[in-house]
């Protein structure tokens, strides 16, 4: 029986994940970067200063709630999303990368990044623009959403757009117990084991009573614990990783060298011929590009859509910051640490260790740490998984919700955190295989949706350009339901007179 489930997993995920998808994804990216005139670099200035430079000048971006309100600040948005990608991904996931398609991969890897800065944005900029909320006062958005009310509005598409929001819900629902729980929890457990001799159900009993305490005490708890939490985790691990740039500063031509000249087949991947190995690159920098991001799968707007902004351009400008954090910061630094460790060799791109996944990483470590590398990675992917399994939790929660109402969601976190143990100790090679699955099955409705409404996130980002930038007075677009717009036009107004909101 596990043998025909892995096999039919196996034909399934191969077209999931095949080229066709990959160009999906990419090409929805693009388009939506050419739409937006490249908004993402044009405005770079201006979403830098109103992201991560906000912090700094704009007390709204991080302010708390008041306890009646149920929305959560736009800094703790961020960090419960950057807690759901930043994971193994961007460790395992990358390693995974070079041993399989070469340090080429890295250079495709940033090329997935960079459109799909533009993919995040599109999401988050429909999930505000289509959010509701539901009989907790709660904000409700999502793919689901602007699939039943956004392609369901178009005229002979109202069943198919409610269809296809059921569909994203049941994956998002599957993929939180694999890719968001069991597969993040061994992970950690295996790391436990090897680098401190902790036996796996003690880690899966710990585990389960921390993430017990966070997830029953919904969203503004674990929004509450990752602003906490993400910070504290990626500065550690960055600040790692940069001794180690700093220490094989010397290498940086030859690691950029390697990357370019893989992604484009001007040398070998591995030995290999080299239109095999610029395949190779490409796929596997793509595929774990997507994983470690997750641009595209319409995961991380549930939470974006829990927001107190009033702008849906706003809380996407939030969405291109963490695909560059996430991508181009994270995955990049732990490139840099396996490629310079002389565990690759950068003249072939062929991996010199028989370490595999996180090892590989800690192997790398080593080599400047010593004994406490392995042990860093190990407490990097503990704090990395665990945050991911936070952030999922509260994914699969929403489209549980959609599914069978707000009253029965008590019901999926419970069997959430006994979950915990289960991915702790046992063996989830076909979690692994079955979590790709339902993760790339995410993305279907998902981008069918960002692209029938591809219109509206432009007419949407015009809008903002040309009241905010140009200073022009037009109508704000801030949602598709009229009550919530004029709403939020009026906070909006308020704001802008005590310079809250700039």
């Amino acid at each position: 029986m596990v043998e025909m489930i892995t096999n039919v997993n196996s034909a399934i995920n191969g077209f999931v994940w095949g080229i066709p998808m990959l160009v999906l994804l990419v090409g929805t990216g693009i388009l939506m970067t050419v739409l937006t005139k490249f908004f993402q670099l044009s405005h770079i200035g201006h979403w830098f200063k109103n992201t991560i430079g906000g912090i700094f000048h704009d007390k709204h971006i991080t302010k708390h709630t008041e306890k009646e309100d149920q929305s959560i600040s736009q800094f703790q948005s961020l960090c419960t999303a950057l807690a759901a990608t930043i994971g193994t991904g961007n460790i395992v996931g990358v390693s995974s990368a070079l041993i399989a398609g070469g340090p080429g991969a890295i250079f495709w890897m940033w090329i997935v990044a960079f459109f799909g800065m533009m993919t995040n944005y599109s999401e988050n900029v429909l999930g505000i623009y289509y959010r509701r909320k539901n009989e907790r006062n709660e904000w409700c958005g999502g793919a689901m959403y602007y699939l039943k009310d956004g392609l369901g509005s178009y005229k002979g598409f109202k069943q198919i757009g409610a269809v296809l929001a059921v569909l994203f819900s049941i994956f998002c629902v599957m993929a939180s117990f694999g890719i968001g729980n069991m597969s993040q929890i061994n992970s950690i457990s295996g790391n436990m084991k090897s680098a401190f001799n902790i036996p796996t159900y003690v880690t899966g009993i710990a585990l389960l009573l921390l993430a017990a305490l966070v997830i029953v005490g919904g969203l503004k708890r674990i929004a509450s614990v990752t602003e906490k939490l993400v910070p504290f985790m990626a500065i550690i691990y960055v600040v790692g990783s940069l001794i180690i740039f700093f220490m094989n500063i010397d290498q940086c031509g030859a690691i950029f060298s390697a990357i370019f000249k893989g992604a484009f087949g001007l040398r070998a991947v591995g030995g290999g011929i080299v239109g095999s190995g610029v395949k190779m690159a490409l796929t596997w920098g793509m595929k774990r590009g997507v994983f470690s991001n997750e641009a595209g799968l319409g995961s991380s707007v549930m939470v974006h859509s829990s927001s107190n902004v009033k702008e849906p351009v706003r809380q996407g400008m939030w969405g291109i910051f963490e695909v560059f954090a996430d991508t181009m910061i994270v995955c990049t630094l732990t490139a840099f640490v396996v490629l310079s460790s002389g565990l690759v060799d950068l003249e072939t791109g062929a991996v010199l260790s028989a370490s595999e996944g996180s090892a590989l990483v800690g192997e790398a470590f080593a080599t400047k740490f010593g004994s406490a590398g392995p042990m860093f990675i190990a407490i990097a992917i503990l704090l990395f998984a665990f945050s991911t399994v936070l952030g999922w939790s509260h994914y699969g929660s929403k489209a549980w919700e959609y599914l069978f109402g707000t009253k029965s969601m008590i019901a999926y976190k419970i069997v959430f955190v006994l979950m915990i143990y289960v991915g702790a100790t046992m063996n989830l090679g076909l979690a692994w295989d079955l979590s790709d699955t339902f993760n790339g099955l995410m993305a279907i409705p998902n981008l069918v949706g960002v692209l029938s409404l591809s219109p509206i996130v432009l007419k949407i980002t015009r809008n903002y350009v040309a009241r905010i930038l140009k200073k022009e007075d037009v109508k704000p677009m801030l949602s598709a339901f009229s009550d919530i717009e004029e709403t939020h036009a009026e906070e909006l107004k308020e704001m802008y007179k005590k310079e809250m909101y700039k």
